[in-house]
């Protein structure tokens, strides 16, 4: 069988590949969003809390983060010693550009008694006025955990901060932020597929608009949880159709782990750009040439470190 240059193109771009993570002693981390070429290669794949895990422990010279700018910026922090590359310069989040740090800044000046909890998804600036960040993994320990005596201010996403909200009935403020894809899933949206699969189990992530809708939540279908958290429901579940409420990267790792189930898309539109702009190629070449560095100074670097730390202190 004659190979195709496709296949001889790959081939050649994973033999680079691992001679340079050898030479380099480089670390590849990758989001479960990204390409699953992408997530095929990376010594580590998982969601914000995982990564921010194993960036924080990394024993390595350069850690290659397959994922977005903030979360690059993340890995600095935590790695100041490391360098850290971007496979794509290009690779935003609009969650992350939906809250600058003077911002913030402004806002807490407004609410001087309020404690800022700041999901992952925002810049090293935003990090360093916030008192405590979270992901959707430890979201509710993290507000409940700070909530005693406390007021919360809740920045950038109104529908993850909706979802806590709802959940533990606690009067939060919630700066109007959102992923533009998970703000695609509104309660009509989720409803609407529910109807059409009435046997599937339903896996939900908070960011989506919808999962704050009491109806939602209190279905006995439904499952709410971080991307590790509904990859671990649907291999636990019994239903052997899964409908997933979340961007469709974690199909992925999510069949890999349910092998013999039918899982779902929320919808066709369920797919975030920037985290598809890492390929193959793109990994190979900013290792390489080692290009795309993302370092977060020093003393911002400090400021913003506080509240991950906090984070991760919690679990």
């Amino acid at each position: 069988m004659t190979t195709s240059i496709t296949d001889r193109k790959q081939k050649a771009l994973l033999e680079e590949l691992r001679e340079l993570r050898r030479t380099k002693r480089a670390l590849l981390l990758g989001h479960y969003y990204a390409l699953p070429e992408v997530q095929e290669v990376c010594d580590y794949v998982g969601d914000s809390l995982g990564l921010s895990r194993e960036a924080a422990k990394a024993d390595a010279d350069i850690i290659v983060f397959c994922g977005v700018h903030f979360m690059a910026e993340t890995a600095s922090i935590l790695a100041q010693d490391k360098k850290v590359l971007l496979p794509a310069a290009e690779a935003g989040c609009s969650l992350a550009n939906g809250i600058t740090g003077e911002e913030l800044a402004r806002w807490k000046a407004a609410h001087p008694d309020h404690f800022v909890v700041a999901y992952v998804n925002t810049t090293a600036e935003v990090k360093a006025y916030t008192d405590c960040c979270c992901t959707s993994a430890n979201a509710l320990e993290v507000v409940k955990h700070y909530a005693d005596g406390r007021r919360i201010m809740f920045v950038p996403d109104r529908n993850l901060g909706s979802y806590i909200r709802r959940t533990t009935g606690l009067d939060m403020e919630l700066w109007d932020g959102a992923c533009h894809v998970h703000n695609e899933f509104t309660t009509a949206v989720i409803k609407a597929r529910m109807a059409q699969y009435p046997e599937a189990r339903v896996l939900v992530h908070p960011e989506s608009a919808g999962a704050a809708d009491e109806a939602i939540r209190n279905d006995a279908r439904v499952f709410i949880a971080s991307t590790t958290g509904m990859i671990k429901e649907a291999a636990r579940c019994k239903e052997q159709q899964l409908l997933v409420v979340t961007e469709e990267g974690v199909l992925y790792k999510m069949q890999e782990a349910a092998p013999n189930k039918e899982l779902i898309r929320i919808a066709p539109t369920a797919q975030c750009e920037h985290m598809k702009h890492a390929t193959l190629e793109t990994v190979v070449a900013c290792l390489r040439e080692e290009r795309n560095e993302v370092r977060v100074a020093a003393e911002l670097a400090r400021r913003a470190r506080l509240s991950i730390d906090r984070m991760l202190e919690i679990g």
